[in-house]
């Protein structure tokens, strides 16, 4: 995504943040075009691509968003469940539970005192663990999902921002350029 644009700074200063490019406000609009060297239809049209592009990168992080927030409670679920396994450890008594076969498909299960737990790792991979090993592991990935959110919801952010920015930047030249056709058909007629 990186082009002619991006290595002038935003009005936050900031180039880009994690390979997203920042949108330069446009104070002059002619300086700009003569400073990439444009017209005004290829600025419109760059501008364009620059706003697809955004949205394109938009769509990936909103897809990682929802996916992290799906997770989190899934990894919330099963801290909970080890911590009950460990709170009856010893007890001699079985705990009963509902777990998830499939998509809407409970079935009940009878747990008796137990040392380890199976964790699936994703692909297809399921690793058994102590009760104290798979929470030190839950806790770990529960901590790194929520910060890999966060850095996201930054993401977002600043994408928006940039998107906001690059919108306000086509109307600009999109008005300028009317306004200088406008001067021109006016100064025209007099010339005549």
């Amino acid at each position: 995504m990186a082009t002619a644009s991006s290595s002038s700074p935003s009005s936050s200063g900031v180039p880009e943040r994690r390979g997203i490019p920042a949108a330069a406000f446009v104070e002059d609009v002619q300086t700009y075009l003569s400073q990439l060297g444009l017209d005004v239809n290829s600025a419109l049209a760059f501008l364009q691509e620059r706003l697809q592009q955004y949205r394109l990168v938009e769509m990936k992080l909103l897809a990682q968003q929802r996916e992290l927030q799906a997770k989190i409670p899934d990894i919330e679920k099963c801290l909970d469940v080890v911590a009950t396994l460990l709170a009856k450890k010893g007890a001699g008594e079985a705990l009963f539970a509902d777990f998830e076969v499939s998509e809407g498909i409970y079935s009940r299960a009878c747990i008796e005192d137990t040392d380890s737990v199976c964790l699936w790792l994703g692909a297809n991979v399921m690793l058994e663990y102590s009760c104290e090993e798979a929470t030190t592991l839950l806790q770990s990935n529960l901590e790194n999902a929520r910060a890999s959110l966060e850095v996201l919801v930054a993401d977002l952010q600043f994408l928006r921002d940039q998107v906001t920015v690059t919108q306000v930047t086509i109307a600009r030249v999109y008005n300028w350029d009317v306004h200088q056709r406008r001067t021109r058909q006016v100064a025209g007629p007099m010339d005549s």
